[in-house]
Order: C-alpha cells, then sequence, then structure tokens
C-alpha cells in the first residue's frame, strides 16, 4: 500500500505506492481497515497509526477497523472480521471482505480465515466479484512502444511485475485486463492463477524502471483490510 520511511527524528512516513489512492476512492464507501505489523518496540504501533492518517487522510476513519499485529496465522484475520460489528449488527461474513496483500503465506492465512484476497489493490475489484488474477506474459510487436502499454496497464486491471526487454513484459492481469490489452494491439499469454504462486510477486508499480519487492495488504466488499 505504501513505502516507509523512518526520519531522522524517528517519526514514520508513509509513501502511497502509484493507484492505491485511486482504489480507495473507488471505494469510497466501502468500509476500509488495516491489518499491518508495526515492528517491534515501545510507541510502533502509535507511529504507524499517525503516518497511516498524514498519507490516507480521510480514507481510514474507523478505528475499530485498524489492526496492528503479526499475520504469520489466522488469528488477527479472524479479529479483524469479528470488528466489523456494529453496535446493533453482527459482524460482517468472512467472505464479505477482501485482503489486499502481496505475501502469498498472508493471503492463505486470511482465506483459511474466509476471507477473499486479492495480490495488489488494483485487482480488488476482482476480489469482490469473485474474478480470478492470472499471471501474463504481454507481448509487443514492432512499432509498439512501452509507455502505450504503460498506459493501457495504469487505466485497467494489469500489474506489470518487470520490463524483462523492450518486446516481453511480465505482468498479472484479468480477463478485464487482458482484453483491454488485446484491443490496445497488445498480445497476451494468460498462465496461471496468482494464488498458485508459491513466492511473492515482485513488480514495479513505476513500470519503466527496476524496484525492489513491496509489500501490501487490504479487506472487502463488506470491508476491506489493507497493511
Amino acid at each position: 500500500m505504501a513505502d516507509a520511511r523512518v526520519e531522522a527524528d524517528g517519526s514514520l512516513t508513509l509513501l502511497p505506492r502509484p493507484r492505491v489512492l485511486a482504489v480507495l476512492d473507488e471505494f469510497r464507501d466501502v468500509r476500509k481497515g488495516v491489518i499491518s505489523n508495526p515492528g517491534p518496540g515501545a510507541g510502533a504501533a502509535e507511529r504507524a497509526f499517525s503516518a497511516l492518517q498524514e498519507a490516507f487522510p480521510g480514507r481510514f476513519t474507523d478505528n475499530a477497523l485498524v489492526h496492528w499485529g503479526s499475520k504469520d496465522n489466522r488469528e488477527i484475520f479472524d479479529e479483524a472480521v469479528a470488528a466489523t460489528a456494529g453496535e446493533d449488527s453482527p459482524p460482517s461474513a468472512a467472505d464479505d471482505c477482501v485482503f489486499v496483500g502481496e505475501d502469498p503465506q498472508e493471503r492463505a492465512f486470511a482465506r483459511e480465515a474466509g476471507l477473499r484476497t486479492a495480490v495488489h489493490p488494483v485487482f480488488t475489484r476482482a476480489a469482490v466479484e469473485n474474478r480470478p488474477v492470472f499471471r501474463a506474459r504481454i507481448e509487443l510487436s514492432d512499432g509498439q512502444e512501452l509507455t502505450a502499454l504503460e498506459t493501457v496497464a495504469n487505466r485497467t486491471e494489469v500489474v506489470p511485475l518487470h520490463v524483462t526487454s523492450a518486446r516481453l513484459v511480465p505482468a498479472m492481469a484479468s480477463t478485464i485486463g487482458a482484453t483491454a490489452l488485446e484491443q490496445a494491439g497488445f498480445t497476451v499469454d494468460l498462465r496461471g492463477p496468482v494464488e498458485e504462486a508459491e513466492t511473492p510477486l515482485v513488480h514495479d508499480d513505476r513500470f519503466l524502471a527496476p524496484a525492489p519487492a513491496h509489500r501490501a495488504t487490504t479487506t472487502g466488499p463488506g470491508t476491506p483490510f489493507t497493511s
């Protein structure tokens, strides 16, 4: 969801990753929460919460849906679902919640708790609608430019992983995203579902420059959660 930076005074700054704010705003009328491990040490959760509010003003306003802790088992996901209960209403069904996170083990624990999952915020709508996301190979023909591919990818359900060459780009895409690419003249070969990947998928949100592995996380049609 964001890159973290520790400032000289010890405070934390979160820098929203590309397209994340747009996805959050697309779901402005849906309850959204955060599931994140703020790290060890006294005050870590407080610093993370302050940075969250600074980086995403008005996006995470329900404190009951903000959960700090380890995601190495299903417990925190069960707690997150239970916290969706209101004063006069029961908690949301786990299947009404979507957890967005790149780590395959964390997604596995979320699914064990009954949540739907998405590997990237761009695919939140696909998870809400129970549509799969696939590993894909995008091929550019002579005359097609990476900048043109970037333009198309940025407005549909496609996340390039990295640029292998000027003619081949591995990516993640839904069938909606693949169709948009093909209509724009690109060749798309869909492979297996992303959820079958055993290792985290490294992607480059800046598209044309190499980037390190990133971490993210969010949940639900009725309630999203993010880390």
